[in-house]
């Protein structure tokens, strides 16, 4: 809110002090007229000591009149210092939905919309501090429901093993079940120290040239055994030999690796997973399409989300930590890049823009 001068409250009192010299002036003028014009009508004469006494109360009446017609005009001023009070009142006692009523543009109302701005900006901070509140009350549920789940397996197995007499063969098969409910709870334990590591601001990227022809290519290599256990084909599909980016090779390897599991997961039904890749001359992009486990229109936009999951999905076979599409994003936004997803009767694809040089966002 802009200090308008003639609107500002010095302004005001100046003028509503004039304007009190002249209604006094004009009151007093009408009283010696009036006085006049009856000692006319009487025709008596005053005198000397008469015309003293006259002249002193006619003084008074004018400071009084004066005062009166001050006070009266800036009567307003006092009433907006009492609404502006019981704000800062309602404020301090923790009613921050009251707001004070700006009907001018002088100093008093400056005071009330900063008193206004203060409350909105309280109500932000309580209302943050709740919502922080409460996704680390949800962050601590999750963890504990995702790291219990393989944990409680885990030990059931290995006390099957360690309490009775089992064949060779059905030790052998709980060991290795155990074994895996172990290795998902490493990858659950990873993915929270990574993303609690995204949000602290640790993790920095080390930027290098990094062609990504050649990233995708060893990520499916390295994939190929998870391929062939969901029994599903794959092809990556390029027209260019290279498309070399600057950024962390390490970084994106970990962002892919996610992004590809996450087609694995949810694209066994469809028994195939293409992933094309596009130079152009800002950069990359790069798609992952499969034909399983359709996204509903309600959770598109919340699957990059901390331990979010469509509800279908979470399921033994198919349940991971939440965090790996939470963590892609993270990956992706840090080299200054964008990552979408759409999902319809044309199949899931997520979508992931790079710059040939990382952008700051």
């Amino acid at each position: 809110m802009k200090n308008n001068v003639i609107k500002s409250f010095r302004f005001e009192i100046v003028l509503y002090s004039l304007l009190s010299l002249l209604y006094t002036l004009l009151s007093v003028a009408l009283v010696h007229i009036g006085a006049y014009l009856i000692f006319r009508w009487k025709e008596e004469d005053l005198t000397e000591f008469s015309k003293s006494v006259v002249s002193m109360i006619t003084i008074v009446v004018g400071i009084v009149l004066f005062i009166v017609y001050f006070l009266f005009l800036t009567k307003k001023f006092v009433n907006y210092i009492k609404e502006i009070a019981e704000g800062i009142n309602q404020i301090s006692l923790g009613n921050l939905d009251y707001r004070i009523q700006i009907n001018n543009e002088d100093e008093f109302a400056l005071i009330a919309d900063k008193l206004n701005r203060m409350a909105d900006d309280i109500k932000k901070i309580m209302e943050n501090e709740r919502r922080s509140e409460h996704a680390k009350n949800e962050l601590i549920t999750s963890v504990a429901h995702d790291l219990r789940t393989p944990l409680t397996s885990i030990l059931g197995y290995l006390d099957l093993v360690s309490s009775k007499e089992l064949s060779e063969e059905m030790q052998k098969k709980y060991i290795a079940i155990a074994y895996n409910k172990s290795k998902r709870l490493e990858k659950l334990i990873e993915d929270l120290f990574t993303y609690t590591k995204f949000n602290f601001g640790e993790v920095k990227a080390d930027y290098n040239p990094v062609d990504m022809v050649k990233l995708m290519n060893q990520l499916l290599d390295e994939f190929y055994p998870s391929f062939a256990e969901a029994d599903i084909e794959y092809e990556l599909r390029f027209k260019d030999a290279h498309a070399v980016i600057i950024a962390d090779g390490n970084l994106l390897a970990r962002a892919f690796a996610n992004l590809i599991s996450n087609a694995i997961k949810y694209g066994k039904k469809g028994k195939k997973i293409i992933l094309e890749l596009e130079k152009n001359e800002s950069g990359v992009l790069i798609s992952s399409t499969n034909y399983g486990m359709l996204i509903p229109e309600k959770d598109l936009e919340h699957i990059f989300e901390r331990f979010y999951r469509v509800e279908a999905s979470r399921s033994s076979e198919t349940g991971g930590s939440g965090l790996g599409l939470a963590i892609a994003q993270r990956i992706i936004k840090l080299h200054g890049g964008n990552i979408y997803a759409r999902s319809d009767e044309r199949g899931t694809v997520f979508t992931v823009e790079l710059f040939n040089t990382p952008k700051t966002n």
